[in-house]
C-alpha cells in the first residue's frame, strides 16, 4: 500500500513542475511577442515618418522644381540660390542607391532637373541667383564644398549606369557630363567675370582642381573609361560628338591641373589611353579634342613618364594583353599624327624605349601565362586570357594604329633618314671576295678581311671602321630591336612588318651599307664576340642583324630574276655574294665553336633568322647560280675528320650536317649517303658476312609486260623486303625461261626496263617540260589506279637510288623541290621555281606583276581554263575566283596563286603517292644533305663531262681483250679524238643506259665498266671459253666482221666488242651502233 502512495506522489509532483515551466514559457512568449509588436510598431512609426518626411522633401523638391518635358525654348527662372541649395541638400540626402531600378526612374528624373537647373544658374552673374554665390557665404562655403562634391560623385554613379545605345540614356549622359564639366571649371561660371569677383578666380580655380582631387580618388577614371568602352567598343559608337568631347576634357583637367603628376598621368595611361582605338575616334569624331590633347604635349610627358622603369612596371602590371595592345596602339596612332620635327626629336631614345618596353611586356604575358591557349587573337595569335575580357569589336582599329609603327612615313623618321645620313662615305664601297681558289685558312681570311674603295674615291685609310657599340650603330640598333620585338609580340602581323620594313628597298640597302661599314666582312669578329658574351638576352646589335636577315629573306623571296639578275638594284649580285659569304662564315662559326648551347641552338631566333636568309641565298644559287665556285664551302673543314666527328655523335658536327650540309663538298656527302645505306643495310640484316647471306625475292616478269608484272609483284613487299635483294627471272616473247647470266639476277635490267617504260610520257602518268623534264601529269587520272602506279614508281626510283643505281630520268626542278620537302618552307617562292615548268607562263606573270597599266584592262579573273579531251574545264584558283577580277592591288595573289596552281594544286594527289613510295626507301633525313640540282645528279648521275682517263682506269676487260690489245687502244682513241661529247655520251648510254657519269667517278660504276671480245652475236654467245680468249688475245681469225655491230648488255655495264681489222670499221660501227639507240641483243 505505501509503495502505491509513493508512485502518485511522484507523478503529482512531476505535474506540477511541467505546468510551472509551461506558464512560464506562455508569459516568456508573450513577453517576446510584447516586444516584437512594440519593436515592429517602432520600425513602422520610423518608416512611416522618413516615408512622409522623404515625401515632404520630395514635394518640395517638385514644388521647387516643377517637371516639364521641356522648356519650351523659354529660359528657366532662378531663385535664390541658397533656397536651391537647402532644398538640393535635403533632395541628395534622400538618393536612392540603385538608380538602374524601374522604380527609381522619378528619382534618377528629379537628379536630370537639379543637373539642369544648376548648370543653368551658372550663366547667372548675381550672387543671389548663381549657385555659385553659395559658396560666397561663410557659414555654407564648407558645406557647399561637400554638397558640390556629392553632387558630382551622384553624377558620376548615375553615368555608369546609362547606356548610350539608347536614346534618353544619351541624352540623360550629356546632361551629367555638362554638369561634371561646369563644375570642374570656372569657365562657365559667369559670376566671376564681374569686376567685383575677379579677383577670386585664384582661388576658385584650387577650387575645382579640390573637387576634382575628391572625384579622382573616388575613381573617376575608372567612369570615365567605362562610358568611354560602352559608346566607343561597338561596330557603331554610340557617343555623340559633344559627349566625346566632354568626355576627354575631364580626362584631361585634372592632368592639366596637377601639372601632369606621375601619379595622375599612369591613371590617364592605365585607364583613358588604353581605350581601344580612342584615337581613331576622335580623329574621326572630335579633332578638336585630339588637339587639345597634343597641345599640352600629352604624348611627349607620357613617353617620358614611361621611360621611368617603375611606372612602366606599374603599366604593365595593371594592363592585361589586349589593353597593353591598346595603350601601345593609341601611343603609336599620336607619335604618327606628330609634325615631322616633333616626331624626329621623340624618335630616340622615348619612343622607340617604350614601344620595345610594351611588346616586350605584351611577349613576356604571353609566355608567362598560365592555363590553356585556348582564344584566338587577330594580332597575337593562341594565347590564354584569364580573366582578360576581349574588345573584339575595335580590333581592326588597333590593327589599323599598329600598322602605323611600319608604316612608310614611321620608317623614314626611325630608320630611313638616319641610314642615309651613315651610308655618307660608304655607299660606292666595293667588297672583294677571299680567293677561294687560294690555300690560306679562310676563316682567317675572313676575320682580316678588308673592304677596299674603289679608285675615283678617297683611301680606304680616310674610312674608319664603325664600332658596334657606337651611338649611331646604337641608335639604329635600338629601333631595329624595336621592329624585332614587334614581330615577336605581335606574331600574327609578322608578313606585313617586313612588308612595310621592304616597302622602300633603299631602307633594307643603307641597313646593309651599315652592316658593311662596322668592320671587315660586315663585321664578323665584333658580332661573334658580342654573341658569346648575350646568348641568350640579345644585345640590340645582334637584333639588327637578326632583323636584317628576317627582311632580306622576305625581300630576295618576293624578287623575280629580272629584278634580281638583270636589273641588280639596289642589290648587286656581289652584293649577294658577300652577304652569304658572312651568313655562311657566322653560322659555321657559332656552331663549331660551340658559342651557342647545342641543344637550344637550332631554334635560338639569332641561329634561325641567318639560317633561313642562308637557305634563301643558296637555293636560289642552285636554281641559278650567282656565286663563285666552292663558294659554300668552308675550306677550313676536313672531310676526314668531319665524318670522324660525325660517327663520335658529336653534336656540333650533327648539327652542322643538319642545317648546313652545303659546307662539305658534294662527294663526300654522297660519300656519306652510301655510308647511310650500308649501315641501314647492315642493322636489317641486308648484308653478306661470314655468317649468313641475305634472303633475296625471286620475281618472274615478262618482257611484254614489265611494268604490270612489276607493279603485281613487287608492290605487295613490304619496304623491307623491298631495300633487300630482287632477283628477276624474265620470260621471253615465246613464254620460255631467258638464262640469266647471275643465276636470274638481272635486276639492273628490269628496274631500267620499268623505270624507262613508266616515265614514257605516253604512259600519260609523267609529262614533259619545253626543256624534256619530266613531271608528274595533271591529267593522269585516266589511268587505272594511278596513284597506286604512282607510289610504285616512286618505290622504284627510290630502290635505284638506294642501290646507287644511276637512270637517266631528268626530272623538273619544282617536282624534285617537292620530293626534298621545301615546298613546305616559308622561304618557298611559287615563282622562283615556276620557269622550270613554263618558262612561257613565266615571262606572262612577270609580265603582269610589272604591268605600269591597269592590269583590268588585261581583263583576267582568279581562274584558268583547261583543255581537257577537248573540252574547256574552267578551274577556280580559290573559291569565287571566277567572279573575282584582276587588278593592280592583288594582281600579286594572283601571280602566287595561279603558280601553285600549276605547280602543286594540279598535282598534289600524284605527288603525294610519288613522294611516299620513294621516301619509303630512302630516309628523307638523308636526302636533306642534297640540294635540288645534287638530288638530281644523285638519280641520274655526273654532270661533268665525261672523264675518259678515269673511265679506262676502271675498265675491266674479257674475252682476251686487254689495255694494250689493239682494238681497245682505238676504241679510246676514237673516244678521245673523234667523238664529240653528245656522241660520248650516247656511247656512255649505250653501255650503261645513263648518259651521265656516276657520282664519285667510274670506280663507283656497279657492275664495273667491262669492254668483252665476242666472235659471234648474241644468240649464239655462250660466254668466254679458252678458245676464244686466245683467239681474241693474240687476235687470231684475222676475218673483219663486217656485218657486226658492237653490242651492250646495259644491267651488267658490258660493251661487246667485235675483234675489227680496221680502226675506221670501229668508228663508223660504234657511232652507227650508239645513234640507233640498239642495245641488248641487237647484232
Amino acid at each position: 500500500m505505501f509503495g502505491r502512495t509513493e508512485t502518485n506522489k511522484d507523478s503529482f509532483l512531476v505535474q506540477t513542475k511541467a505546468a510551472r515551466e509551461e506558464r512560464a514559457n506562455e508569459r516568456a512568449q508573450e513577453e517576446r511577442r510584447d516586444r516584437s509588436i512594440l519593436l515592429l510598431q517602432r520600425t513602422i512609426r520610423g518608416w512611416l515618418a522618413r516615408t512622409k518626411f522623404r515625401r515632404m522633401i520630395l514635394n518640395e523638391f517638385d514644388e521647387f522644381f516643377p517637371a516639364t518635358p521641356s522648356t519650351g525654348g523659354k529660359q528657366i527662372e532662378l531663385k535664390p540660390s541658397q533656397a536651391v541649395y537647402h532644398v538640393a541638400t535635403h533632395f541628395l540626402l534622400q538618393w536612392k542607391a540603385d538608380t538602374s531600378a524601374p522604380e527609381s526612374a522619378p528619382h534618377r528624373e528629379r537628379l536630370e532637373r537639379l543637373c539642369r537647373y544648376l548648370v543653368a544658374s551658372l550663366e547667372s552673374d548675381s550672387p543671389k541667383t548663381s549657385y555659385i554665390g553659395v559658396a560666397f557665404n561663410k557659414d555654407f562655403s564648407l558645406a557647399w564644398i561637400r554638397h558640390i562634391k556629392k553632387l558630382l560623385y551622384r553624377c558620376c554613379t548615375a553615368v555608369e549606369l546609362l547606356k548610350p545605345e539608347v536614346h534618353s540614356d544619351s541624352i540623360s549622359l550629356a546632361l551629367y557630363l555638362h554638369t561634371l564639366v561646369a563644375f570642374t571649371s570656372i569657365n562657365s561660371w559667369a559670376l566671376l567675370r564681374t569686376k567685383p569677383l575677379a579677383g577670386l578666380k585664384p582661388g576658385m580655380t584650387q577650387l575645382c582642381a579640390n573637387v576634382m582631387g575628391d572625384l579622382v580618388q573616388k575613381g573617376f577614371y575608372m567612369t570615365l573609361r567605362n562610358v568611354l568602352v560602352k559608346g566607343t567598343c561597338r561596330p557603331v559608337v554610340n557617343l555623340k560628338p559633344i559627349s566625346l568631347t566632354a568626355l576627354v576634357t575631364l580626362a584631361l583637367r585634372p592632368l592639366v591641373s596637377a601639372n601632369f603628376s606621375e601619379n595622375l598621368l599612369s591613371q590617364f595611361l592605365v585607364q583613358i589611353l588604353s581605350v581601344p582605338g580612342m584615337i581613331v575616334q576622335l580623329e574621326q569624331y572630335t579633332p578638336d579634342c585630339l588637339a587639345s590633347i597634343q597641345t599640352h604635349g600629352t604624348l611627349e610627358k607620357t613617353l617620358d613618364l614611361l621611360s621611368a622603369d617603375q611606372t612602366m612596371k606599374f603599366v604593365l602590371a595593371s594592363l592585361q594583353n589586349s589593353n597593353l595592345l591598346a595603350l601601345l596602339s593609341n601611343i603609336v596612332h599620336l607619335y604618327y599624327l606628330e609634325p615631322p620635327e616633333n616626331a624626329a626629336k621623340l624618335a630616340y631614345p622615348s619612343f622607340t624605349f617604350v614601344v620595345t618596353q610594351l611588346l616586350n611586356g605584351i611577349l613576356n604575358s604571353l609566355s608567362q601565362a598560365g592555363g590553356a591557349f585556348t582564344q584566338w587573337h587577330e594580332l597575337l595569335g593562341w594565347f590564354s586570357p584569364g580573366k582578360e575580357r576581349l574588345q573584339h569589336e575595335n580590333l581592326p582599329l588597333i590593327k589599323k594604329q599598329i600598322h602605323l609603327l611600319w608604316n612608310h612615313r614611321i620608317v623614314k623618321l626611325l630608320l630611313g633618314d638616319n641610314l642615309k645620313e651613315l651610308a655618307v662615305g660608304y655607299e660606292t664601297i666595293d667588297y672583294p671576295l677571299p680567293n677561294t681558289n687560294s690555300t690560306g685558312n679562310l676563316l682567317k681570311r675572313a676575320l682580316t678581311f678588308e673592304r677596299s674603295s674603289i679608285k675615283s674615291q678617297p683611301s680606304r685609310a680616310s674610312k674608319m671602321y664603325r664600332k658596334l657599340g657606337s651611338a649611331e650603330v646604337s641608335r639604329v640598333a635600338l629601333t631595329c630591336s624595336m621592329y624585332h620585338a614587334a614581330m615577336s609580340a605581335l606574331s600574327q602581323l609578322r608578313l606585313d612588318i617586313l612588308s612595310g620594313l621592304c616597302y622602300n628597298d633603299t631602307v633594307l640597302h643603307d641597313l646593309w651599307l651599315l652592316l658593311g661599314s662596322i668592320g671587315p666582312n660586315c663585321g664578323l669578329k665584333g658580332f661573334i664576340e658580342l654573341l658569346q658574351v648575350s646568348q641568350t638576352n640579345y644585345a640590340p646589335p645582334l637584333l639588327l642583324l637578326s632583323l636584317f636577315c628576317d627582311c632580306m629573306t622576305h625581300y630576295v623571296t618576293i624578287l623575280d630574276d629580272l629584278e634580281m639578275y638583270e636589273q641588280q638594284t639596289p642589290f648587286t649580285l656581289n652584293d649577294y655574294i658577300v652577304l652569304s659569304h658572312f651568313l655562311n662564315i657566322f653560322l659555321y662559326r657559332t656552331i663549331q665553336d660551340q658559342i651557342l648551347d647545342a641543344k637550344t641552338a637550332t631554334s635560338a631566333p639569332l641561329f634561325v633568322s641567318i639560317h633561313t636568309l642562308l637557305l634563301c641565298l643558296y637555293r636560289r644559287d642552285c636554281r641559278r647560280q650567282f656565286a663563285p665556285p666552292n663558294h659554300w664551302l668552308i675550306r677550313d673543314i676536313r672531310p676526314s675528320h668531319f665524318l670522324a666527328d660525325l660517327e663520335k655523335g658529336k653534336k656540333h658536327t650533327q648539327i652542322l650536317l643538319q642545317k648546313m650540309p652545303h659546307i662539305i663538298p658534294h662527294e663526300d656527302r654522297v660519300q656519306l649517303f652510301r655510308k647511310f645505306v650500308q649501315n641501314e643495310k647492315a642493322v636489317l640484316g641486308l648484308t653478306e658476312s661470314a655468317c649468313a647471306s641475305p634472303s633475296s625475292a625471286l620475281v618472274t616478269i615478262h618482257r611484254a609486260q614489265i611494268v604490270e608484272d612489276g607493279y603485281r609483284t613487287l608492290a605487295t613487299l613490304s619496304p623491307h623486303a623491298l631495300k633487300g635483294v630482287i632477283r628477276v627471272r624474265f620470260i621471253n616473247q615465246q613464254g620460255l625461261d631467258e638464262a640469266g647470266i647471275d643465276q636470274d639476277g638481272v635486276f639492273k635490267e628490269f628496274l631500267e626496263e620499268t623505270i624507262k617504260r613508266v616515265f614514257d610520257p605516253s604512259l600519260n602518268l609523267f609529262k614533259t617540260t619545253t626543256e624534256q623534264r619530266l613531271y608528274p601529269s595533271p591529267t593522269s587520272h585516266m589511268q587505272e589506279n594511278h596513284l597506286a602506279l604512282f607510289e610504285f614508281v616512286g618505290r622504284m626510283l627510290g630502290k635505284a637510288v638506294y642501290e646507287g643505281i644511276v637512270v637517266d630520268v631528268p626530272f623538273a626542278s619544282f617536282f624534285l623541290s617537292q620530293v626534298l620537302g621545301q615546298t613546305q618552307q616559308a622561304l618557298y617562292s611559287c615563282m622562283d621555281e615556276l620557269p622550270s615548268l613554263d618558262k612561257e607562263l613565266y615571262r606572262s606573270l612577270t609580265f603582269i606583276k610589272h604591268y605600269q597599266g591597269d592590269v583590268a584592262d588585261l581583263d583576267l579573273t582568279f581562274s584558268v581554263d583547261e583543255d581537257v579531251m577537248g573540252k574547256i574545264v574552267t578551274h577556280e584558283l580559290h573559291p569565287g575566283g571566277k567572279a573575282r577580277t584582276v587588278n593592280n592591288d592583288n594582281k600579286i595573289n594572283y601571280i602566287h596563286y595561279m603558280a601553285y596552281f600549276r605547280m602543286h594544286t594540279q598535282i598534289r594527289d600524284q605527288t603525294a603517292a610519288f613522294i611516299r613510295g620513294f621516301r619509303s626507301i630512302v630516309n628523307p633525313d638523308w636526302l636533306a644533305l642534297f640540294s635540288t640540282p645534287e638530288l638530281q645528279r644523285l638519280i641520274s648521275g655526273d654532270t661533268s663531262p665525261l672523264d675518259l682517263k678515269d673511265l679506262r682506269k676502271h675498265t675491266q676487260y674479257y674475252g682476251g681483250f686487254h689495255d694494250g690489245h689493239r682494238v681497245v687502244g682505238w676504241l679510246w682513241d676514237i673516244l678521245a679524238k673523234d667523238f664529240t661529247e653528245d656522241e660520248k655520251k650516247l656511247f656512255l648510254k649505250f653501255v650503261t643506259s645513263c648518259s651521265k657519269p656516276p657520282l664519285l667517278g667510274f670506280a663507283h660504276l656497279e657492275p664495273p665498266f667491262s669492254i668483252r671480245c665476242v666472235e659471234v652475236g648474241d644468240d649464239e654467245d655462250i660466254g668466254d671459253t679458252v678458245g676464244s680468249v686466245i683467239r681474241g688475245f693474240f687476235t687470231i681469225r684475222k676475218k673483219d666482221p663486217l656485218n657486226r655491230l658492237p653490242t651492250s648488255s646495259t644491267c651488267f655495264n658490258l660493251l661487246k666488242l667485235p675483234n675489227y681489222q680496221k680502226k675506221s670499221m670501229l668508228r663508223d660501227k660504234l657511232r652507227y651502233a650508239i645513234s640507233s639507240n640498239t642495245g641488248f641483243e641487237l647484232s
